[in-house]
């Protein structure tokens, strides 16, 4: 009953690779992404972060397909990345990273977004005046006190990867050993009679991976709060 499949620990294994490689990805476009919104004023700024939380509302399939129209080999860019420089997206395990990337992007953001409208700029300020660049400001003073936001930001980025469905079948199917996942294993495993048991055990292994991710970013999240707070404080 709970012994798992080679296929399935093929899927369990895929998952986290495209979760990792996903949120590795993301991370520093959101921490970018958050900066711009939180720190500048300029027209069109509402337009661009509703363009960004626009995966959180989007019905995946959409999002799924809006990626194939862009990015599949007859998309707008993919046609181009494929001639230029061989890089093909549709039906492999890299789009299913993109996929993921995309959906999960607006939870990264968030978080880094709040933590660095937190940030004292009155430290920031002082190290001006102390003689340090932006980019010196940027890497300790910026950085660190924002550090809680991307760690809890990276790890829910992790967590929507693992278990992204809608917006990875439609982009690039449900293809065993190449792009089917843990979620798209449990939907093929209803597909099939008897197949029940063995979504039971990777449904198990999803709620599993799910609440301890949550947890830990919770306790990361206070743990380095706590650091960065005693460093502001010093």
């Amino acid at each position: 009953m709970w012994s798992l499949s080679p296929a399935e620990i093929e899927a369990l294994r895929l998952s986290v690779r495209i979760a990792a490689w996903s949120t590795a990805v993301s991370l520093p476009l959101a921490v970018a992404a958050a900066f711009v919104l939180a720190r500048y004023r300029f027209w069109g700024k509402e337009v661009l972060n509703g363009l960004l939380h626009m995966p959180l509302v989007l019905p995946p399939v959409v999002t799924g397909y809006l990626l194939l129209v862009v990015f599949g080999r007859r998309g707008l860019v993919g046609a181009w990345l494929e001639q230029a420089f061989g890089l093909v997206f549709a039906f492999r395990w890299t789009g299913a990273v993109v996929a993921a990337a995309v959906v999960a992007f607006p939870l990264i953001v968030r978080p880094i977004r709040l933590s660095l409208e937190a940030v004292d700029r009155r430290l920031e300020s002082a190290a001006h005046t102390l003689g340090a660049n932006r980019l010196w400001t940027w890497l300790t003073i910026t950085l660190p006190l924002s550090l809680p936001g991307m760690v809890v930001g990276a790890i829910l980025g992790f967590t929507r990867s693992l278990g992204e469905f809608g917006a990875t079948i439609t982009f690039v199917s449900n293809i065993p050993g190449e792009t089917q996942t843990l979620s798209l294993a449990v939907h093929s495993a209803l597909q099939v009679p008897g197949g029940e048991p063995g979504a039971m055990r990777l449904t198990v292994i999803i709620v599993l991976i799910t609440i301890v991710a949550l947890v830990a970013s919770e306790m990361l999240g206070r743990y380095v709060a706590r650091k960065t707070q005693g460093y502001s404080h010093a």
